[in-house]
């Protein structure tokens, strides 16, 4: 833990100022969930134990189709985003994996696990790109990669995923996470069945590289970069894929690949129901596809959706082991302080899933007492569980107040003393 970027006494003299307001607080809502039958205990070493990992792009300044304003003390590359990313993990201590992104994240396997490991870090799914070039392929993605009606682009889409596995192979991933790009603008530019036809079989020949005790997910979303069709447009063809795919693939829900007021926690629980629930990319949205911090804009929602997951977990669902990662675009704010509100906000939703009345909710909708089955849910909701977040991370080593320690630090200021300021702007997101 030498390479950690903060130090544990200001981390400890940051507890120290707020330890007492937070002995109380605590104390205080363990009295008040004793009287609804709820051990205050039970529920802190499961919130304890509830992990999300961070994005390697997300601690980078994103930007839009239109513009990108450069942040103070950026990632020059893949080891400046495992500092960021080591910091956000000590002071949550809900984040101890990291999500890379090929081929931006390529460097020496070996370099990557000995820097991981001096941050207590550990790699989860690994992603792939084919929704953008790079200067050294090829062929272009411009129409499409894994659908392409060329099939030698097909092919360098496939390589180029079977690369993701090796290196991730190599770092101690298990887990592929296949989004693509692919779609048309007009109609009548691409035909629906020929183009999930060649997607399929691409897929096909991607799903056969995995290792045993891989998972393959393929992740929906209803536009963007094509706007009249993509190839992968909504849960449903997403079930298609994993169901055709085999045991080992799973549907990814990103919270803001979804139409507005879409139902994000029903199609939640279709997934488990059917086995093919393979994770989440936790974001928020208000208009579309909009990346913004987890719980900005739909908190109960979040709720919800977490609701659905504790649902399963009480149940007892077999194989259910969802991945759980942050996938956001931080454009006026500090990534790592968004990154660190929002897994914040990740853990919060679980915390007050875990409140509901499993049995007084059953019983409610058995007699379709449908006020009373809501009020149960808002009651826990409502539950203020700030005071079992902030104790679960001080016990694991973390910071009571996350930010305000982070602020304190002043590490911002020094990684832009350090790294190279980008110079103006640009145009697209990367």
């Amino acid at each position: 833990m030498s390479e950690l970027r903060i130090s544990g006494d200001l981390v400890a003299d940051e507890n120290a100022r707020r330890g007492d307001a937070l002995r109380s607080d605590y104390e205080a809502l363990g009295a008040n969930l004793v009287r609804r039958g709820i051990d205050i205990e039970a529920v802190t070493a499961k919130v304890a134990q509830f992990f999300v990992a961070v994005p390697s792009w997300g601690v980078g300044t994103g930007g839009t189709r239109f513009a990108r304003f450069p942040g103070i003390g950026e990632p020059r590359g893949i080891f400046d985003k495992l500092d960021d990313c080591g910091v956000i993990q000590q002071l949550t201590r809900a984040t101890p994996a990291v999500s890379l992104h090929i081929p931006w994240d390529k460097a020496d396997p070996k370099e990557l696990k000995a820097k991981a490991q001096a941050l207590g870090l550990s790699f989860d799914a690994m992603n792939s790109n084919t929704f953008s070039d790079t200067p050294d392929q090829k062929h272009s993605y411009k129409f499409g990669s894994l659908s392409h009606v060329d099939a030698a682009v097909r092919a360098q889409a496939v390589e180029h995923n079977i690369e993701c596995i090796e290196i991730g192979e190599a770092i101690g991933s298990r887990a592929l996470t296949v989004w693509v790009g692919d779609g048309s603008n007009f109609p009548g530019q691409s035909n629906f069945t020929r183009s999930f036809e060649r997607y399929l079989a691409s897929m096909g020949d991607i799903y056969k590289a995995l290792p045993d005790n891989w998972r393959i997910f393929s992740e929906h979303k209803m536009y963007e970069p094509a706007f009249y069709s993509s190839v992968v447009q909504d849960w449903g063809t997403n079930y298609l894929i994993a169901s055709t795919l085999g045991e080992k693939a799973f549907c990814l829900v990103d919270l803001g690949h979804h139409a507005p007021n879409t139902n994000i926690e029903m199609i939640v629980a279709r997934l488990i129901q059917f086995g093919k629930l393979g994770g989440f990319h936790f974001n928020d949205s208000k208009y579309g596809d909009d990346d913004l911090d987890a719980g900005a804009i739909e908190p109960y929602r979040l709720f919800l959706v977490f609701n659905e997951l504790v649902d399963a977990e009480h149940r007892g669902v077999k194989g259910f082991h969802p991945a759980h990662m942050i996938d956001q675009s931080h454009n006026v704010t500090d990534p790592i302080e968004s990154l660190i509100s929002s897994a914040n906000e990740i853990r919060r939703a679980y915390a007050q899933a875990l409140l509901v009345d499993r049995q007084a909710l059953s019983g409610y909708q058995d007699d379709n007492d449908a006020l009373m089955a809501s009020e149960t849910l808002k009651r826990a909701y409502r539950t203020d569980v700030e005071p079992i977040l902030a104790e679960a991370r001080r016990r694991a080593g973390g910071a009571i107040d996350p930010v305000a320690t982070y602020r304190a630090s002043g590490y911002r200021q020094k990684v832009g003393k350090e790294r190279p300021a980008v110079k103006g702007g640009s145009g697209g997101i990367v």
